[in-house]
């Protein structure tokens, strides 16, 4: 792959073609892991054996993700975790496949859906009256939560130059220096350079991740605060 890699114009092209998502996911991961490599996801008798456990057929976008990249926890389990085949189950109506870090929500699909290829995604919160607990929507397609999923594991990775930082309103516009990516993900903005990676909480926080120790000591002087980490 080329030397850099061109994350705003990638992930304009990848949101509305699940071929392009699966390409921008494996060119992503190059750039800002690892490479995929053969190995790296579940196999087909995998997934096919968790598809006769459940008596029903996964959808054709969530098999691929599997085959392509479900070993890889530094790009689906930092944080929430993608669930293995093993243990997808299904509650009130939907398949899940993801859940928060903490059990504070669950990521679905519709039962009702599972026939298309790319259906959209449902989450559940964990509340303490259960009685009202629902399935709301999420993201419009499955590969676009996987490339979500894919960016937010990846700034908030263990290891690797990454930082977090609770904001106030003037670090919050310092953000904006920045070059904002095309929105992926539900109360979330992304910006991004050559270098740096950065993921806005809902105003409240950055989670960011970048390519060298240079590169995240230039942005934290670009946004300055009390960085957890610098």
């Amino acid at each position: 792959m080329a030397a850099t890699f061109e994350i705003h114009t990638r992930l304009s092209e990848a949101l509305p073609s699940r071929a392009e998502a699966w390409q921008f996911v494996a060119d992503f991961a190059a750039y800002w892991q690892q490479p995929l490599q053969p190995g790296d996801g579940w196999s087909v008798e995998e997934v096919e054996a968790a598809e006769r456990r459940l008596g029903l057929v996964l959808p054709t976008a969530l098999r691929e993700a599997y085959l392509l990249l479900g070993h890889r926890t530094d790009l689906t389990s930092n944080h929430d975790t993608l669930l293995k085949p093993d243990e997808l189950h299904v509650v009130d109506g939907a398949l899940v496949y993801r859940v928060e870090n903490q059990g504070a929500a669950s990521w679905g699909v519709l039962l009702a859906d599972l026939d298309d290829d790319d259906p959209g995604t449902v989450m559940r919160p964990d509340l303490a009256d259960e009685s009202q607990e629902r399935w709301d929507a999420w993201e419009s397609s499955l590969t676009v939560a996987c490339v979500e999923m894919v960016m937010s594991e990846t700034v908030l990775f263990a290891g690797g130059f990454t930082d977090f930082l609770e904001l106030d309103a003037e670090e919050a516009d310092l953000v904006g220096q920045f070059r904002e990516l095309p929105a992926v993900g539900r109360d979330v903005r992304w910006f991004a350079n050559a270098d740096v990676l950065i993921r806005e909480l809902d105003g409240f926080c950055l989670n960011v991740r970048a390519r060298t120790e240079e590169a995240l000591d230039q942005l934290r002087e670009s946004v300055p605060g009390d960085w957890l980490e610098g």
